[in-house]
């Protein structure tokens, strides 16, 4: 990850494939990004965004340089599509920045420190499970900024509300769990697709979507205790603990959540996090 975070630092006026910086961490793309997410909370397409956005502001205080060949020096085909982003990143123009006492925001480089984990036993199971149908409510939404850590749990709330959680049981017989899937990831777009759904093979109510979740050997991690902070502690050791000391990486699949029925606030609450996976 040093070396990913080094290879970037150097090329930041320069355009950056992904395969060359998953490259330097040893790594398949898919897996280096979701890795780098989960670990610092940022996808690496918004840290670079955010570094380059930091470093343009540092130039337009310091030198007299214009503002269109700073804009072309950090990838932006325009002006008008730099002052935006740098608008957002700062909260005034990129001509503003040149005035005396004028406040910037940096956004640091990242950096990593040695920690000594794993004192925990991480329970995990390895299975292969065939293609299957699933039937369920569709949300688009993006990873940017964490807005997908915002609406995600609205969704469910919606999905609980207006009966759609009910109806997803009923679709699956009774007999198979609610599933939260995360499929169609797109790093460089920072979008994805979730799904509350159960696999069905039923037919599909209007308002519903279906899809095929593709065969996979997956690493499947019990989650015991009241939600969402127990699940989420699980996500985390995955990708800070267990990724880093087994010889398997993410395979580039949809993963999901799956919750059998109880009180997912109680502390005894059990569900199970699938993540497909290959060897390195």
């Amino acid at each position: 990850m040093k070396d990913a975070l080094d290879y970037m630092e150097n090329h930041m006026t320069e355009p950056m494939n992904m395969e060359e910086i998953a490259k330097a961490a040893c790594s398949s793309s898919f897996h280096f990004q979701r890795m780098f997410n989960l670990v610092t909370g940022v996808t690496v397409a918004e840290y670079i965004r955010k570094r380059r956005l930091t470093l343009a502001a540092q130039e337009l205080a310091m030198s007299p340089v214009r503002v269109l060949d700073v804009s072309l020096k950090y990838g932006y085909d325009s002006p008008e599509a730099f002052a935006k982003a740098f608008r957002k990143a700062h909260g005034i123009s990129p001509s503003a920045a040149r005035e005396p006492g004028t406040v910037l925001k940096a956004f640091p480089r990242l950096t990593f420190t040695l920690s000594l984990k794993g004192d925990k036993e991480m329970d995990y199971r390895i299975e292969h499970k065939e293609a299957f149908r699933v039937i369920g409510r569709k949300l688009e939404t993006t990873t940017r900024d964490g807005e997908n850590l915002r609406e995600i749990p609205k969704f469910w709330d919606t999905c609980n509300s207006d009966g759609s959680s009910d109806r997803l049981v009923e679709l699956g017989g009774g007999v198979h769990d609610l599933l939260g899937i995360c499929a169609d990831v797109k790093h460089e777009q920072e979008t994805l697709s979730y799904w509350v759904a159960v696999e069905s093979e039923a037919d599909v109510p209007d308002g519903y979507s279906s899809t095929v979740i593709p065969a996979a050997t997956w690493a499947v991690f019990t989650s015991i205790g009241p939600m969402p902070h127990a699940i989420q502690k699980v996500w985390e050791r995955i990708f800070q603990e267990w990724f880093p000391g087994t010889r398997y990486e993410h395979s580039g699949g949809p993963e999901f959540e799956l919750y059998p029925p109880g009180d997912p606030s109680a502390e005894d609450y059990r569900c199970e996090v699938w993540i497909p996976v290959m060897s390195k």
